[in-house]
C-alpha cells in the first residue's frame, strides 16, 4: 500500500471520483426510484444500462465511425452526442417499460410475493445478458474516440479533459431536470404520492399502473443518458457491462438510503470518490472488491443508509 499516491494525486483522484460518481448516480437513481414506488429491487436495471451502451455503439457505427478517425470538432461531437445520447435514453426507457410489463406487472396484479418479483428480476437480467451475448458475439465492443482527451486546463496537478467536463456538467444538468420533474410536475407528484401511500393514491384517483410505468421509463431514460457518458469516458462495452456498475449503483443507493433520491446522489459520489482513493492505494484490481466490502459493511452496520430512513419507510 502506497499512501503517498493518495497525497500527491489527491485532486486528480477527486476529479476522476466525481466523474465515476456521476455515471454511477444516473444508474443508481433508477434503482432508488423503482424501490421508492414498488419496494422492489429491480436487479435487471443494470441490463437496461447495458442496452443503452449497445445503442450508443450501434448508432455511432451506423454513421460510419470505426475508431480510426481523428476526434471530431467540438460542435460536430455535440450534435452526434445528442443523437446517440437521446437514442440510448429512448431505447433504454422503452426497454425498462417493457421489462415492467413483462416481468413485474402480472405478478403485482396476482398479488405475488416480493420474492417472486425478485426472482423474476434476476431471471430477466440473465435473459437480457444472454440475448445480447448472442447479438454482440460475446466480445468487447470498442467505442471510437469522438472527442479529444487532451488537457483543457490543470488544477492542483489534476488534468481536466473534455470528456470529464462533459460528464460532470451533463450529469449536473440531468440531476437538475430530474429534481424539477419530481418536485414541480404532476408526474413527480404522482410518484411521490404512490411512494408514500399506494392505497390512498388510488382513492385520490391516481392511476398507479401508469405511474409505475412512468417511473420505470424515467429510470430507464436516466440509465440511457448514463450509458452515453460511460461510452464517451470508458469507450468500451460488452453484454455483461452492467453487472459491476449495477453493483456499484445498488451499493450507492443503499449507502445513501435506498428510496431516497438525494441519498442516491450523495451515496454515488461518495462511492465514486472512495473507489478512486482505494484504487490508488490498493491497486485498480481491488476497486470492485472494495465496493462489495462497502455494501456488506453498510448492510451490517447502518442498513438505513446515510440519511437514516428505515428501508421499509424510505421515501422519494
Amino acid at each position: 500500500m502506497d499512501f503517498s499516491i493518495l497525497v500527491s494525486d489527491f485532486w486528480a483522484l477527486t476529479i476522476d471520483g466525481l466523474v465515476v460518481g456521476a455515471i454511477i448516480a444516473l444508474v443508481s437513481l433508477g434503482y432508488t426510484l423503482v424501490y421508492g414506488v414498488l419496494r422492489l429491487i429491480n436487479f435487471a436495471h443494470s441490463e437496461i444500462f447495458m442496452i443503452g451502451t449497445m445503442t450508443c455503439y450501434w448508432v455511432v457505427q451506423r454513421f460510419g465511425f470505426t475508431g480510426y478517425e481523428d476526434p471530431l470538432p467540438l460542435w460536430k461531437f455535440a450534435g452526434l452526442f445528442l443523437l446517440f445520447g437521446f437514442a440510448a435514453a429512448v431505447v433504454s426507457g422503452v426497454a425498462a417499460v417493457i421489462l415492467e410489463i413483462v416481468a413485474y406487472r402480472r405478478l403485482r396484479v396476482l398479488g405475488a410475493s416480493r420474492l417472486s418479483s425478485l426472482i423474476s428480476a434476476i431471471g430477466a437480467s440473465f435473459f437480457l445478458v444472454e440475448v445480447f451475448q448472442k447479438i454482440s458475439g460475446a466480445k468487447n465492443l470498442d467505442f471510437p474516440r469522438l472527442i479529444s482527451k487532451d488537457t483543457l486546463f490543470e488544477f492542483q496537478n489534476a488534468y481536466i479533459t473534455q470528456d470529464k467536463l462533459l460528464v460532470i456538467v451533463g450529469a449536473a444538468v440531468i440531476f437538475y431536470i430530474l429534481n424539477r420533474v419530481i418536485h414541480h410536475t404532476k408526474l413527480g407528484l404522482g410518484i411521490r404520492a404512490v411512494s408514500q401511500d399506494e392505497r390512498a393514491s388510488i382513492l385520490m384517483g391516481v392511476n398507479v399502473n401508469r405511474i409505475i410505468s412512468y417511473t420505470f421509463l424515467l429510470g430507464g431514460v436516466l440509465a440511457g443518458f448514463g450509458s452515453a457518458f460511460y461510452m464517451v469516458f470508458y469507450e468500451t462495452t460488452k453484454a455483461n457491462v452492467g453487472f459491476l456498475i449495477g453493483i456499484s449503483a445498488f451499493t450507492a443507493a443503499v449507502l445513501g438510503g435506498i428510496g431516497n433520491v438525494k441519498g442516491a446522489l450523495y451515496g454515488s459520489f461518495a462511492l465514486g470518490l472512495f473507489q478512486q482513493y482505494t484504487s490508488a492505494v490498493l491497486g485498480y484490481n481491488w476497486k470492485d472488491v472494495v465496493t462489495f466490502v462497502i455494501l456488506v459493511f453498510v448492510l451490517l452496520v447502518k442498513p438505513t443508509g446515510l440519511f437514516g430512513e428505515a428501508l421499509q419507510k424510505a421515501r422519494v
